[in-house]
């Protein structure tokens, strides 16, 4: 079932639960902040993507409190792994969603924060702890940027359209010419490069139209979908299905309802 289709998934919701999330996102701030454009140790892991001391403070001081007030919670980590794993709300932790970027000094990474009911995501963060910028999303809620209501913008064809995606290279030959697809319905020259989890909170606020990406990871996504859903977008895989925890990676976002089957048309045309 789509959560979008009613309100059990979040039941085991409570105010309390937002208050968290946002207290998470402060902890991995403080952490983070002290070692951008600082000297930091830095390393590759085993799939050749960089890790830092700041990646793994962020989600160690986020799982502490996790732990500390939420005992029987699952938390999912991109750095240290999951716990409690049958649980059925699970914490997703992405502690700097675009490492690269903070290496390079570049503050539109951002920290990914979510809040899964039986593998629907019912609340999410993106947190810029650089420019203070925070998208929070709750499902059955208007998202809000910084503490005031979001909201995606309206694009009336594909043409007119601002297309993101983080990088190329993500793109294996067979999805390259699926994204080429889409691509190809949009100006050349509004199409961007670069941005991880920043752009879908751009595609909240009405910046971005379209955000188009493969070969996600749980943690890299479950964050969003609250926040792009509740800014009046809509969040989906490149078949339309709306995102869970066993969504394959391919993800797309999209700021106007209306453009939904144009794009799935235009990333479909390959087949």
């Amino acid at each position: 079932m789509d959560p979008r289709a009613g309100f059990v998934y979040t039941i085991g919701m409570t105010p309390k639960d937002i208050t968290l999330a946002e207290k998470l996102a402060e902890a991995a701030g403080e952490a983070i902040r002290p070692l951008f454009r600082a000297k930091f140790d830095q390393e590759s892991k085993s799939d050749s993507t960089p890790v830092t001391e700041a990646d793994r403070a962020a989600e160690a001081a986020m799982r502490k409190i996790i732990e500390t007030e939420c005992p029987e919670d699952g938390i999912i980590g991109e750095e240290y792994g999951t716990i409690n794993e049958g649980a059925s709300r699970q914490w997703v932790l992405d502690p700097i969603d675009g490492t690269t970027s903070f290496i390079a000094g570049r503050p539109i990474f951002g920290t990914l924060i979510a809040l899964m009911q039986d593998g629907w995501p019912v609340i999410g963060i993106i947190d810029q702890p650089i420019a203070r910028e925070r998208w929070v999303g709750v499902v059955g809620r208007p998202t809000t940027f910084n503490g005031s209501a979001a909201k995606s913008a309206r694009c009336r064809d594909l043409k007119d359209a601002v297309l993101a995606t983080t990088t190329p290279h993500q793109f294996d030959e067979h999805d390259a010419e699926h994204f080429m697809g889409l691509a190809s319905k949009v100006a050349p020259r509004k199409i961007i490069y670069g941005g991880d989890c920043y752009n879908y909170g751009l595609v909240a606020s009405g910046h971005v139209d379209v955000v188009c990406e493969a070969g996600l990871m749980l943690h890299d996504y479950a964050a969003l979908a609250p926040i792009v859903d509740g800014a009046g977008g809509m969040m989906c895989d490149w078949n339309g299905e709306p995102l869970h925890a066993e969504t394959d990676g391919h993800v797309l976002a999209i700021g106007d309802q209306a453009r939904v089957d144009d794009v799935l048309e235009a990333i479909a045309c390959h087949h």
